[in-house]
């Protein structure tokens, strides 16, 4: 998975690649990926997924995550609030 750009990235840029990475990964259909649609109850995500997923999201941003950021992600609009404040940085 390549990184993706700080500059001109939208928070649908962001959804898109996450319902790709989400897709890839964890076989979650991407209609299912909605900015309310809660990782662990509607996705099915469990604790080690959270996991992988912040790895992925890492490899996605290019930035290292601190725990503490993705300490309180419950939904997917969560995961592309996290991402827009990693890029922000």
């Amino acid at each position: 998975m390549s990184t993706i750009l700080a500059t001109g990235i939208s928070e649908t840029d962001i959804l898109e690649r996450l319902r790709e990475v989400l897709r890839d990964t964890f076989e979650i259909e991407p209609a299912r990926v909605t900015p309310s649609a809660h990782l662990f109850t509607d996705l099915g995500l469990d604790s080690i997924d959270a996991v992988d997923l912040a790895i992925q999201v890492q490899e996605m941003t290019g930035m290292r995550i601190k725990p503490e950021d993705f300490k309180n992600v419950r939904t997917v609009g969560d995961v592309v609030g996290t991402v827009r404040s990693l890029l922000e940085r």
